[in-house]
């Protein structure tokens, strides 16, 4: 296959925050322990037509810095929007990437109207044999961390616990 043995970390990845960040590192120890090959997929635009905290190069650096080998971006069009999440994880992560692990947040959605989460995932994982690790979303008070709470705090003007949250400068 294409890459040994993938170790793969599902999302958008928009602002590559603190969240973010424990899932792709966990994806890179894991690939390490196993000599396989981290690959974190992503999606741009954004499928939610947010507007995205940093520009398609700059998320790829800040992904690469984590020590990530790959990073696929599938571009998200009408088309690709209208593949039933059992076909996104037959056909892209079973048949194109041959994952062996799946990382994702507790609130990844995908596939056609977002229906498919970490359920469904849990489920094809039995069928198509990967193995599916699940990440709990990271608070901050009250506050889920998120690219749309960090999107809000900045526009109200906190760029310090924005900065926080993203871990590193807005």
């Amino acid at each position: 296959k294409l890459y040994p043995k993938p170790v793969v970390a599902l999302g958008v990845f928009d602002g590559v925050h603190l969240g973010h960040r424990a899932i792709l590192k966990a994806v890179v120890r894991k690939a390490r322990a196993i000599g396989g090959t981290s690959v974190a997929v992503t999606f741009f635009p954004h499928p939610q037509g947010q507007s995205s905290l940093y520009s398609l190069e700059h998320r790829l650096r800040l992904i690469a810095e984590l020590g990530v080998d790959i990073c696929i971006v599938i571009k998200f069009s009408r088309a690709f929007a209208r593949i039933h999440a059992q076909d996104f994880i037959k056909n892209i992560l079973v048949k194109k990437i041959n994952a062996r692990y799946a990382y994702v947040g507790k609130n990844f959605r995908f596939g056609k109207a977002a229906l498919g989460d970490f359920k469904l995932l849990e489920k094809f994982s039995r069928t198509y044999g990967f193995k599916l690790k699940v990440f709990d979303v990271i608070k901050t008070g009250q506050h889920n961390i998120s690219s749309t709470y960090i999107r809000r705090l900045i526009a109200r003007g906190n760029l310090g616990l924005a900065k926080k949250l993203l871990g590193r400068p807005v």
